[in-house]
């Protein structure tokens, strides 16, 4: 994303327009570089990257300010669940046409959440493509040097924690396509539009990310599904886990429509987008942790343990009998 002082082109006059005003940082260099800098001292540079494709994260018709801030969060995600603190991001952008009433409302809502979470744009790319569109962004975070949360980190004897409610936006991505959740909150609009929201928005839980780097054995945010990312976090560690499911947390509508049958507990573990942050503490640090999420106003539940084996992770039921499910998350392939 790169333009001299004087727009040569579409592409430079589009950058300028949308783009430079965003681009606060100095190691920006004002977007007239071909690259960006980030200073570190004493400090490890986290990097992620998520890129989000129409038809696969987000359905034709969404609005484009939820999808700038949905690009952005995503990566946030994961800069908190590694215990960092957001540093600066580098976008690039495949676009059908340069459309005035699509990229200004985008470029606002970016230019938002980049204030709001302290994530400056740096930089990126912008090209056309006859396919659909595709934002992906590379955001980068700072931690202090070796401190980074991994997944590989979680003992035996571990509680597991997570934070908000699981399976609202699977939920939410339903009730947009007209499903059967759709159908089971027909008469309750403000349930149908406020699990749409969370499908599309996205909450980061950046609030949370030093208390994760102080206490946290291992973590790593729910993007795919809790079933699915918790066994990847277990085979990185080399351990298994017990799951209380009673002790998942799910909000008001999800929980009236598990408790209606008319979604399944399987639908709402494995259904990602939640985009949480799961983690492994030890337990003489469980209550400070607990604490200090209070403390950031994040809802935080410990919903089971670290155990010892090579096994998938177990999901009990309030009578201690496992749950066998048919998937564990969301895949591309």
């Amino acid at each position: 994303m790169t333009q001299d002082s004087k727009p040569t082109s579409g592409e430079d006059s589009l950058i300028a327009r949308y783009f430079k005003p965003l681009a606060t940082d100095p190691g920006a260099f004002n977007l007239d570089d071909d690259a960006a800098a980030l200073k570190a001292a004493g400090e490890d540079i986290v990097v992620t990257t998520d890129a989000i494709v129409e038809g696969v994260h987000f359905l034709a018709n969404d609005p484009p300010g939820t999808l700038a801030r949905k690009a952005l969060r995503v990566n946030l995600s994961d800069i908190a669940a590694k215990g960092a603190v957001p540093a600066g991001f580098v976008l690039t952008l495949a676009l059908r046409g340069a459309e005035e009433g699509w990229l200004k409302p985008f470029a606002d809502a970016l230019g938002e959440d980049a204030a709001q979470y302290g994530c400056p744009l740096l930089g990126g790319d912008t090209v056309s493509t006859p396919g659909p569109l595709m934002i992906s962004i590379t955001a980068f975070g700072r931690v202090p040097d070796g401190r980074m949360v991994h997944r590989s980190g979680a003992k035996v004897g571990d509680r597991i924690f997570v934070t908000g409610t699981i399976g609202d936006a699977a939920l939410g991505l339903d009730v947009l396509r007209g499903g059967p959740v759709a159908a089971a909150l027909a008469n309750d609009a403000t349930a149908r539009n406020w699990l749409a929201s969370r499908y599309r928005v996205p909450e980061p839980r950046n609030a949370l990310a030093l208390a994760v780097r102080e206490h946290a054995s291992a973590a790593m945010d729910v993007s795919d599904g809790l079933a699915g990312d918790l066994a990847k976090l277990c085979a990185a560690s080399g351990v298994s886990a017990d799951i209380e499911l009673p002790r998942i947390p799910h909000s008001q509508a999800a929980a009236a429509l598990l408790g209606r049958g008319a979604v399944g507990v399987e639908a709402l573990i494995a259904g990602g987008d939640d985009y949480e942050i799961l983690c492994t503490v030890p337990r003489d640090r469980a209550d400070a942790f607990a604490l200090a999420a209070q403390g950031a106003g994040i809802a935080l539940s410990a919903i089971g343990q670290v155990v010892a084996g090579r096994t998938g992770p177990r999901f009990l039921d309030g009578q201690g009998k496992e749950l066998v499910l048919k998937r564990l998350s969301y895949s591309h392939f």
